[in-house]
C-alpha cells in the first residue's frame, strides 16, 4: 500500500515536473551517496560501487512519465558524446518488467536501465518526483542533482559534465 502511495504521487508530480522542462537545471548536493544495487532489465545485478572510476548520471524514471521520455533522446547523444567513461543508469520506477521492455522497446534509449521493483532504492534516495537525476562523481560521491527533465547533450551540460571529469 505505501509503494503505491509513493507511485501516486510521484505520478502527480511527474506531471508537475514536465511544466518546468525549459528551466530545469542541476543543483549542487552535499551528503552521502546510498546504495544502488538493482536488477537490470537483462537480469544483471548492478552495483554503483562497481562504477567508482567513471562519471555517472543516475536517472529514476517511469513509463507513464511525459517529460521522462521526451529527455531519453538527449541522454543517448548525451552517451555518445561523452563515451566510455561516462555512464547512465536508468532506475524505472515499480513497474512491471513487461511494461520496461514495452517502453524500451518504442524509446530505445541506449544505457542501462535498471529495475527498482519494491521502490526501496527511491526511497533511499528520497526521490520524490520523475525525472529525477544525480550526478555521481568518480569517487562514487554525488554531486549534482536535478529534479525534472532537461536537455541532457546542451553545451552548458557538456561542459559541466566535462568539468568533473
Amino acid at each position: 500500500m505505501k509503494t503505491r502511495l509513493v507511485l501516486f504521487v510521484t505520478l502527480c508530480l511527474c506531471s508537475i515536473s514536465g511544466l518546468n522542462f525549459a528551466t530545469s537545471e542541476l543543483k549542487p548536493f552535499t551528503g552521502h551517496t546510498p546504495p544502488l544495487y538493482l536488477e537490470s532489465l537483462d537480469g544483471e545485478s548492478v552495483d554503483l560501487r562497481d562504477f567508482r572510476s567513471k562519471l555517472l548520471l543516475v536517472n529514476f524514471w517511469a513509463t507513464y512519465c511525459p517529460p521522462c521520455r521526451v529527455e531519453i533522446p538527449s541522454m543517448n547523444r548525451l552517451q555518445a558524446r561523452m563515451g566510455d567513461d561516462f555512464v547512465i543508469l536508468a532506475v524505472n520506477m515499480g513497474e512491471s518488467a513487461d511494461d520496461v521492455r514495452r517502453f524500451v522497446e518504442e524509446v530505445e534509449p541506449e544505457f542501462r536501465i535498471l529495475l527498482d521493483h519494491d521502490g526501496s532504492v527511491l526511497q533511499e534516495w528520497k526521490v520524490f518526483a520523475v525525472p529525477s537525476s544525480f550526478i555521481v562523481d568518480r569517487k562514487g560521491n554525488i554531486r549534482y542533482t536535478l529534479f525534472g527533465a532537461t536537455e541532457w547533450d546542451s553545451d552548458e551540460m557538456i561542459a559541466l559534465l566535462a568539468s568533473l571529469q
